[in-house]
């Protein structure tokens, strides 16, 4: 069992990579279990790195792991003071729907985000002002990533 942390477009990831057998790779991401189908790749385990990856640097293992789609367009602003507001679940960011410095109270709707074609409304968890948003229409995250910040 080999542990990774990557950094993907701002967003961490803590990736274990269980097994590799033949094609197939068992790997966990934020704690989620995938079994991986490698193509056009020899890894075998004894192939994997001793030492975590630096932040930002290509892994070797980078086939074995899920990679959210890259965004297609950039965020609208980074992260902000205050309270971040983050992802329940991995999934695809369908809708912003608030913008930076925009007032908000506990319970509004603020993004919206489709995860096994359902689409979930992300509320507001405190009263306060958008200071930072993190993600796009598009974007894929994971559970636990920072989507917006409110102070």
């Amino acid at each position: 069992m080999k542990q990774y942390k990557y950094k993907v477009n701002g967003a961490q990831y803590d990736v274990t990579i269980d097994s590799i057998v033949g094609n197939k790779a068992k790997v966990e991401v934020n704690g989620i279990p995938f079994e991986v189908e490698m193509q056009g790749s020899s890894l075998v385990e004894a192939d994997l790195p001793t030492q975590a990856p630096i932040e930002g640097a290509t892994p070797a293992a980078a086939p074995a792991t899920p990679v959210p789609a890259a965004a297609p367009a950039a965020p609208a602003a980074g992260p902000g003071a205050g309270n971040p507001v983050k992802a329940p679940l991995p999934g695809v960011v369908t809708k912003v729907l608030v913008a930076a410095g925009q007032a908000v109270k506990k319970g509004d709707t603020v993004l919206v985000l489709e995860a096994m074609k359902m689409e979930n409304n992300i509320t507001a968890e405190s009263d306060g002002s958008v200071t930072g948003i993190c993600v796009a229409p598009g974007d894929s995250v994971m559970e636990g990533t920072v989507l917006l910040t409110i102070g």
